[in-house]
């Protein structure tokens, strides 16, 4: 047994009970019902039929945005107050570590049904190997490539003359969004997005580096470029989407090359819009609020790893979605 010798020891501060924790949880459930909803409207959906997906996602998303509003909010002030030691700020980097690793294996299941498809599935269907001798004769007449310009569907003739369980009628789409099909490569948004998010990467670091080394004003102007291009990007994400449906022809109901498309990009396109929001209220923070200094700036740097992953996701996006 050993005699403590001194008796100075850090505070661990431990907030009162709330029930913020499980309020998110509800409007979190309810914004990711709403989506899947929405979603299994566009495809399986009775046009004339009314339903709920869209008022049910929209409640759920400023449900979950209020609440995380106010235990941010809450968070803020005990650290203004002093009352965070530096064990508890240890706590916010773990959390934020999990949480950043938790979004690492969501993005990574999409990436390895990406890869079941292309490099399993796809061939199976069209009686490749072992697995594809009885498809071969079910599918008759398929061929596949990537990406998929025509649904083992279409190529028996239809949803009518498929030989097994009717789910839904696909029509592929007539263009893809690979590099291969594009018009002019200046014309390519794909480029242009990956250049816009790459290099407001580049912008985050310099702010980073402004707020370590005590420049408010350099701080300021750069994590201002960053939301500016966070902005930009989901703009001209905003622009594929309308060019895919409206002239390409892809779509969600595109088959499984339109639902692996929009899912990753989609999905994509939503983180960037949170890390942009996060970004975007660290700058209010720092503007209005006058926040953060060279050696307490966690919601900032939290926001900033944030960034970078997203950052990081787009290009292995890039290369597995829009050029291989």
């Amino acid at each position: 047994m050993t005699t403590q010798t001194s008796t100075e020891y850090e505070k661990y501060y431990v907030p009162e009970k709330s029930r913020l924790a499980v309020c998110a949880t509800i409007g979190l459930m309810l914004s990711i019902f709403g989506a899947a909803s929405i979603m299994n409207d566009m495809t399986f959906g009775d046009p004339d039929e009314q339903t709920y997906s869209w008022p049910i996602f929209l409640f759920g998303l400023f449900f979950f945005m209020a609440v995380l509003f106010g235990w941010f909010r809450t968070a803020i002030k005990e650290n203004i107050a002093g009352m965070n030691s530096a064990q508890l700020k240890k706590s916010y980097v773990l959390g934020m570590f999990w949480f950043i690793f938790s979004e690492v294996m969501f993005f990574f299941a999409f990436f390895g049904a990406l890869f079941y498809v292309r490099m399993l599935a796809g061939p199976w269907l069209a009686g490749e190997g072992e697995a594809g001798r009885m498809n071969g004769l079910l599918w008759d007449g398929f061929e596949f490539a990537w990406p998929m310009m025509q649904t083992p569907q279409e190529a028996v003739g239809g949803a009518a003359a498929q030989p097994l369980a009717n789910n839904g009628s696909y029509t592929s789409a007539h263009t893809s969004m690979a590099f291969r099909d594009a018009e002019f490569w200046w014309k390519w948004l794909p480029l242009w997005n990956t250049l816009i998010l790459l290099t407001s990467s580049l912008t985050c670091h310099f702010a980073h580096t402004g707020i370590l080394e005590g420049d408010k004003k350099k701080f300021n102007k750069w994590l201002t470029v960053t939301v500016a291009l966070g902005i930009v990007f989901l703009g001209l994400q905003a622009l594929e989407y309308y060019e895919a449906y409206a002239h390409f022809g892809l779509t969600l109901n595109a088959g499984i090359y339109g639902s692996t498309f929009f899912m990753l990009t989609g999905f994509h396109g939503f983180h960037v819009l949170m890390g942009m929001t996060l970004l975007l209220i660290q700058l209010l923070r720092s503007v209005m609020g006058g926040h953060f200094t060279a050696d307490d700036h966690f919601g900032f740097e939290a926001s900033s790893w944030y960034w970078h992953f997203v950052d990081v996701v787009w290009v292995f996006l890039f290369l597995f979605v829009y050029i291989l």
